[in-house]
């Protein structure tokens, strides 16, 4: 009997969510995966996991016994890792799911730094914007853009993600510089698809006062990297993050407007599931995001 490996065997079918992809995982037959399984239930009295033809479901007990698994094997893995640790460097794979755009452009850099500074660990990166279900996947982490007042993920802010509104030169020669957000409903605007309403843009005034204006989309695209250069190009005005834009900006490629306003605010994220006990390797690269993120992000600064 081996109650580690049947831990092991539990965790798998939950995070890779059935047993045959639990099964590729452990480089097993599906037929001993579902045997070992139904053994351990055997012994322990009582039924872990509701099998239906389309999907698992933990029962209550079962709920309890993955939380207890998760916790067992990650101690088991840091113990092991604090002794490698206390004869060399962090070792093993973070599985980290991370935005495209903002991983691209300025988490790549980062991770490499990291590489460098910790050769043995390895990684598996997902650049994807579609939302991971980090325990379901198998992720320890992952590095997300948005608002996370009321989520059930642990979350450790990294950096503001700020908004703004910009044109070329040669469209505002053309068009004229709008002075006030009302002006922006008479100007060809491009907006960024994967919101809820792409034509309804919100901002705070001078004052502090809140407001949206409902601008005319000229062009709609999901790639906010194709917007910028629209923009560039001079097909309208554009409302996109500053990590998109600022070298545009630097470069005069783009000029910004209404700078007095302020646009929607969001910050990066480094979020994992509460039940995810953090090994040694997450908790420090975690720590060296934080590190160099730290104060006014650099694609904010001007000069």
């Amino acid at each position: 009997m081996d109650r580690f490996a049947d831990m092991q065997m539990v965790v798998s079918v939950v995070e890779a969510g059935s047993i045959s992809a639990a099964a590729e995982r452990l480089n097993l037959a599906k037929s001993a995966v579902s045997r070992r399984l139904a053994e351990l239930e055997a012994r322990l009295g009582v039924s872990l996991i509701h099998r239906t033809t389309r999907r698992l479901n933990l029962t209550d007990s079962g709920r309890a016994y993955y939380t207890r698994c998760v916790a067992i094997l990650a101690d088991l893995e840091e113990a092991e890792a604090a002794v490698s640790q206390a004869h060399g460097a962090l070792k093993g794979t973070l599985k980290v799911a991370l935005p495209l755009a903002f991983g691209l452009l300025h988490l790549a850099p980062l991770i490499q730094a990291f590489m460098t500074r910790h050769p043995d660990v390895r990684f598996e990166l997902d650049f994807n914007d579609r939302q991971i279900d980090l325990m379901q996947e198998g992720f320890d982490l992952a590095i997300r853009i948005a608002t996370l007042d009321d989520s059930s993920l642990i979350a450790r802010r990294l950096a503001p993600i700020r908004h703004v509104v910009c044109a070329s030169p040669a469209y505002l020669a053309r068009h004229g510089t709008p002075h006030a957000a009302s002006d922006l409903a008479q100007h060809a605007c491009l907006a960024y698809s994967n919101v809820r309403d792409p034509g309804l843009w919100s901002f705070h005034g001078p004052g502090g006062e809140s407001g949206q204006v409902r601008v005319p989309v000229r062009l709609a695209a999901s790639s906010g990297e194709f917007l910028m250069r629209a923009a560039i190009a001079g097909e309208g005005l554009v409302l996109l993050p500053s990590f998109y834009v600022h070298e545009a900006l630097r470069a005069g490629q783009l000029l910004p407007l209404l700078a007095d306003h302020v646009w929607p605010e969001l910050a990066a994220y480094a979020v994992y599931p509460p039940t995810r006990h953090l090994s040694s390797r997450v908790r420090a690269f975690i720590d060296f995001l934080a590190e160099r993120l730290a104060g006014d992000p650099y694609w904010d600064r001007m000069d």
